[in-house]
């Protein structure tokens, strides 16, 4: 047995991101951390998950990711964890895809290294959709185009320093499955030109570092308007005006809502806080760096 401390970190990830749903993911600094404090070389490839910060809700995807790769060896040694979490669960902030890449990133300890584009299609199998995965794998905004393959293709576009992401998490849990249950198997043509000129309109501000680009570029007709009878006070953030705010989206499914500024985040931060609170709906508010890199 081999006793040992390494900390395998994956980031928060708002997918969708505005317009581009199931496609577009952005990486934030809020994290799963993973402590791997044993490895035994038993021969059985196992996995022992202690949760200091609370089980999870639902599977532990951490484990069931652990055990999706296909085996390299036919003997692997064990490993035991700590799991720390800062990631709130059903919250639109993809603590299922960290977990799924941290279970991932540990099978590779056990099992040998996988190619990225290896892992980011087993995520997204594992997760139905690649957004949330592709960001907490490579770090920044991604964009991701799944093949008739299976395979996942992922772009990485370097997120602006300056442009800050303040996130308003209302105290109540909202399921992907019940968020997705609400949209509409069709939507008119208009709507979907109306996004995809967004997206593209998105990742040209993102190069640029174009702010008014990506005021524009933020708006969907895709899956927000049809999720805010699920989204306290989503209608009034998606209106809210300030000389530092860029724009307003939901945070994946929700139920927490994802603001972007460009200056004084704590203001902006204050101002979304201050319409929960006018709505008395309890909420947490985080300022948020984006996170640029990942922690293989």
């Amino acid at each position: 047995m081999q006793r040992v401390t390494r900390d395998i970190r994956v980031p928060a990830s708002i997918g969708n991101v505005g317009p581009g749903f199931d496609t577009l993911g952005l990486a934030v600094a809020l994290y799963l951390t993973v402590r791997v404090r044993r490895i035994a070389d038993d021969g059985r490839g196992q996995l022992v998950c202690r949760f200091i910060s609370g089980a999870p809700s639902g599977q532990n995807r951490i484990e069931h990711a652990f055990h999706a790769l296909r085996p390299m060896r036919s003997r692997r040694p064990s490993i035991t964890v700590d799991v720390r979490s800062d990631i709130p669960q059903r919250a639109g902030l993809g603590s299922s895809a960290a977990a799924t890449i941290a279970g991932l990133w540990l099978r590779e300890l056990s099992d040998g290294r996988r190619s990225p584009e290896d892992l980011v299609r087993v995520a997204c199998e594992l997760e139905g959709h690649p957004d949330n995965a592709a960001a907490a794998l490579f770090g920044g905004l991604t964009s991701s185009c799944v093949t008739d393959s299976g395979d996942v293709q992922v772009a990485r576009w370097n997120w602006p320093r300056a442009w800050r992401v303040v996130v308003a998490t209302p105290d109540m849990p909202l399921s992907t499955s019940a968020s997705r249950r609400v949209l509409p198997k069709r939507i008119p043509l208009e709507d979907a030109v109306f996004n995809f000129q967004r997206v593209a309109r998105m990742l040209s501000a993102v190069r640029d570092r174009d702010p008014d680009g990506l005021s524009e570029a933020l708006r969907d007709r895709s899956h927000q308007p049809y999720r805010q009878s699920l989204v306290p006070q989503l209608r009034g953030a998606l209106e809210l005006q300030h000389p530092d705010l860029l724009g307003v989206c939901l945070g994946g499914a929700g139920p927490s809502v994802v603001a972007i500024a460009r200056r004084h985040a704590p203001v902006v931060a204050r101002k979304l806080g201050g319409l929960y609170r006018r709505g008395r709906v309890p909420c947490t508010v985080r300022v948020l760096s984006v996170h640029q890199g990942n922690n293989r």
